[in-house]
Parts: structure tokens; sequence; C-alpha cells
């Protein structure tokens, strides 16, 4: 077993010698869960008590970590009544517009019609780099000249999306702080907006997470939610210093759960969410 919380607990464990809690507790919260996941995690560990010794307490902190995660990611699956609509959100440089490509790449292996949309119109570069991954995976991408509105091109995508009949509609939205509640608010208006063709859409709002950003992801994930209610977040980077702490943290303190995670940056490097690779890997 490897991963972030090994590398920091491994220095303190050993043949049934007692726990140093003030080293259980510094390792917890260097490892990005958060203050009110580590304090939880930590109370839970301390309440067994003598029954809990240092060569023991890597393997109770998984346990407790695993209560807050699901099994298994929810599989998409493809709607009789129309395409499902996938918004795609998050903060600067987090890696939506790679992910929108390889969730199209995914869902395109498992035979299903995909159309993109690059709804970030505010950097050209955004919409030439979705285009590239259209063309490689042979993926049709809706896009529209810089600056145009987002929810405007997110309607005309699923209007088109309806008339292909395609499987699933991704849409790769802007990055946006979010401190700045006129860019949040953008995201209510792409809601909107779609919602006059299929009132039930957007059927799934993936976040998604640099997992490099520590416990303000958690922040992130909470007024991502407030602005259009999230579904499942997609975690990125954990091939490189990503700690998986922060996917803990996000599902125990918003309910929100992993979906996805990217394994590297090939079309293939996205898996659905398992949770005991997760905390092989991470733990």
């Amino acid at each position: 077993m490897s991963g972030w919380l090994k590398g920091i607990l491994g220095r303190i464990t050993g043949a049934h010698e007692a726990v140093d809690w003030e080293e259980v507790e510094a390792a917890l919260w260097q490892s990005d869960l958060g203050a009110p996941t580590a304090t939880a995690i930590l109370a839970s560990l301390r309440s067994k008590g003598l029954s809990l010794h240092s060569d023991n307490v890597l393997e109770e902190a998984r346990v407790e970590a695993a209560k807050f995660l699901p099994e298994r990611g929810k599989e998409l699956t493809p709607s009789p009544d129309g395409p499902i609509v996938i918004l795609m959100v998050g903060v600067n440089g987090t890696g939506k517009t790679t992910s929108s490509a390889k969730l199209a790449a995914l869902l395109k292996s498992r035979e299903h019609s995909v159309l993109l949309c690059a709804a970030d119109t505010f950097r050209a570069a955004a919409v030439e780099q979705l285009k590239a991954w259209g063309d490689r995976l042979g993926v049709e991408v809706v896009s529209s000249e810089y600056g145009a509105d987002p929810a405007a091109l997110c309607h005309d995508a699923l209007a088109k999306a309806k008339r292909l009949k395609s499987d699933f509609l991704i849409c790769d939205t802007a990055g946006r702080l979010h401190t700045k509640s006129n860019l949040m608010q953008e995201l209510s208006k792409i809601k909107r907006s779609l919602g006059k063709i299929d009132p039930s859409s957007p059927h799934e709002v993936f976040l998604v997470v640099d997992t490099t950003t520590g416990s303000n992801a958690v922040v992130q994930a909470r007024e991502f939610h407030a602005a259009t209610p999230l579904t499942g977040l997609i975690l990125t980077k954990l091939d490189g210093s990503g700690k998986g702490g922060v996917a803990v943290a996000i599902a125990r303190e918003t309910g929100i759960s992993p979906r996805y995670i990217g394994t590297g940056e090939g079309a293939g490097d996205l898996a659905l969410f398992d949770r005991s690779s997760f905390l092989d890997r991470m733990l």
C-alpha cells in the first residue's frame, strides 16, 4: 500500500507501539482532508482506544476515509428521452477541457454517440484545444466565435444533439473563480437556457477538481454546488502530486462523490471511480 497517508503516517508505525496521537493529528492535517474531516477521523480513531496500535492506525484511517466514499462511481447511461446533457465546471486550470475530451472518448468506446460543446468562449485556446481533441477522437464539436454567449451556444448545441439523436452532449464551460458571483451566475443562466429545450437538463454537472489544490477545493465545491447543483466530481492530477484527501473532504462536507478519476494525459486515461483502487493508491 502506498500513497499520501502512508507516507505521512509511516514514520509512526511500529510493532504494537502506543499511538502517538500528536503525530496522527499532524499527519491528518497535512493530508488535504481539511480541518473538519481530519478532526472527525481523528476523533473516530481515538474512540477505538486501547484496541488501536501504531501498526494498525493506517488501516483504521483507511476504514474511516472509506465511510465517506461510494464503492463505485455511478455509470453514465443513455436515456430514451433524448440526450444526456453533462456540464463540466470548475476553476481555471483544473483540466476541464481535457477531461471533457476524455469523457467523450470513454463514452464513444462504449458505442455511445457523443457531441461536444466548446462553451468556454472566453478563451480561444480552449475552443481550439477541444476542436483538436474532437478531430482526434472523431467527435463533432459545436463552437462559436470568441466572446459568444455560452448559454446561447449550449442551447444551440442541445438542439443539434436532439436533431442528431446523440446519446450525450458534453458542454465544456469556462473556468471561473468561485469567488466571482457574476461568473457563477452565468452557470445558472446556462442551466436556464438548456432548460428551455429540456427542463430536466443538465442531467449531470461534474466539478473537475485538481487534487493538487488541497483543501481549498472544498470551498470551490460548496460555491459551485450553490450556483448549479453538482452531481459528481472528476478528480485530476492524481498521477502527480495530488492527494486523495480532498475527495474525502468534499464527499463528507457536501455529499458530492467522485464519479471519475483522471490517471494521465492520454485519451484513455479516465476511469470510473472505484473506492478500493482509489484507497489503495491514495492511502
